[in-house]
């Protein structure tokens, strides 16, 4: 949906600012979870947290906004590892051998899954720079929110981060005169507000699963099944948003294979018992 309404002329201002607003709206019955608001020296974190957050999101969007998708995603699934190794230097949590091996076939199998050979791809340098940044914004917050909610609680942290969030997106509006005067950008409209709707939904219930059950690595390797679901949905439903993806040659659609297969592996991995 984010991408159609991109097609249409929904630039990285306006889709960070409306799903920022999505989000932050969507947190807030997650207050009921219960938590604490700790002493004042502590009230620093939540604004923080969401300065990654922040930033995470406008890295993300402008690397898939000026490079391709199959460079910008590879370079965004290095994430896996990095929180990985957060986890281990700012919370002190062990990732045994298990839990290292998913990572780095999740990794790769991103990579593969965003395969797309033989095509140029504009502006590499830049690309791949933004969606590291990116990259490691993200990490850092799944892993700060993971040690900071013990002394909030996921009922607060989560609500109260996500707001503030909100409040930074806030003089993003700057942006929305220039595209007020594209008739594509009012057509895209609808495929905006219903990807933020999807994009909180998501976002909510992965960063609620960090601060609940403390498990920013394992979640982040499961989270990764999205490169498999995307492909899947391409292929099943990509033609109702004009996707073209689906007639990509048969070189691309078998590396594609490879990494749901690597993917997969690394996902039964981690299910399968102690790391």
């Amino acid at each position: 949906m984010l991408k159609r309404a991109s097609d249409l002329g929904a630039d990285v201002w306006r889709t960070t600012r409306i799903i920022n607003y999505a989000t932050a709206l969507a947190s807030l019955p997650l207050w009921l979870l219960g938590g604490t608001i700790p002493a004042a020296s502590l009230w620093w974190q939540p604004p923080v947290a969401a300065v990654l957050f922040f930033s995470g999101q406008v890295f993300t969007l402008l690397a898939l906004n000026i490079g391709d998708v199959s460079v910008a995603t590879p370079v965004l699934g290095l994430k896996i590892m990095l929180v990985a190794l957060l986890s281990v230097v700012l919370t002190g949590d062990p990732i045994g051998a298990r839990l290292w091996t998913a990572a780095v076939l999740s990794t790769v199998a991103i990579a593969l899954l965003n395969t797309d050979r033989g095509r140029p791809h504009a502006r590499v340098g830049t690309t791949i720079l933004l969606a590291a940044l990116g990259a490691a914004s993200y990490a850092l917050f799944d892993v700060i929110m993971q040690k900071w909610s013990y002394a909030w609680g996921a009922g607060r942290i989560v609500p109260l981060a996500m707001v503030s969030g909100a409040i930074y997106s806030i003089p993003l509006r700057i942006f929305d005169r220039a595209q007020a005067r594209t008739t594509r950008a009012s057509e895209g409209r609808p495929w905006l507000l219903a990807g933020a709707i999807c994009f909180a939904a998501q976002g909510l219930t992965f960063i609620t699963s960090i601060t609940l059950y403390k498990q920013a690595a394992v979640a982040n390797v499961l989270y990764s099944s999205r490169g498999l679901w995307s492909v899947v949905g391409v292929w099943a439903i990509g033609h109702w948003f004009t996707n073209r993806e689906q007639h990509l040659g048969a070189g691309v659609l078998a590396w594609r294979f490879v990494g749901a297969i690597l993917l997969l592996a690394a996902i039964v991995m981690v299910m399968a018992g102690p790391r």
